[in-house]
């Protein structure tokens, strides 16, 4: 599974996908897999049921992963700009 992360040594993040910086707070993650669901390219769920980022959230649109980060039921994955401003949660 490793060589299918983004970042392997920080599978949750804080990894960069275009313009985002995509992080999922693993404490607050409750594997509702609801992220998967609207970004199936960006996230998976790992053995722990914790999302973690996959290389082929570069073939996903910017505006997915936010839908995907708004659709968390525990706000668990945190986005911000290139500049650091935390898009999402706001």
């Amino acid at each position: 599974m490793a060589d299918t992360l983004l970042d392997p040594k920080n599978p949750s993040g804080p990894v960069v996908i275009g313009k985002l910086k995509v992080h999922v707070d693993r404490d607050l993650c409750i594997g509702a897999a609801t992220c998967i669901a609207v970004a199936p390219k960006t996230f998976i769920l790992d053995s722990e049921a914790k999302a973690i980022v996959l290389q082929s959230a570069q073939e996903e649109t910017s505006e997915t992963i936010i839908e995907s980060a708004k659709a968390c039921p525990v706000a668990a994955i945190i986005i911000t700009d290139e500049t650091g401003k935390q898009i999402f949660p706001e």
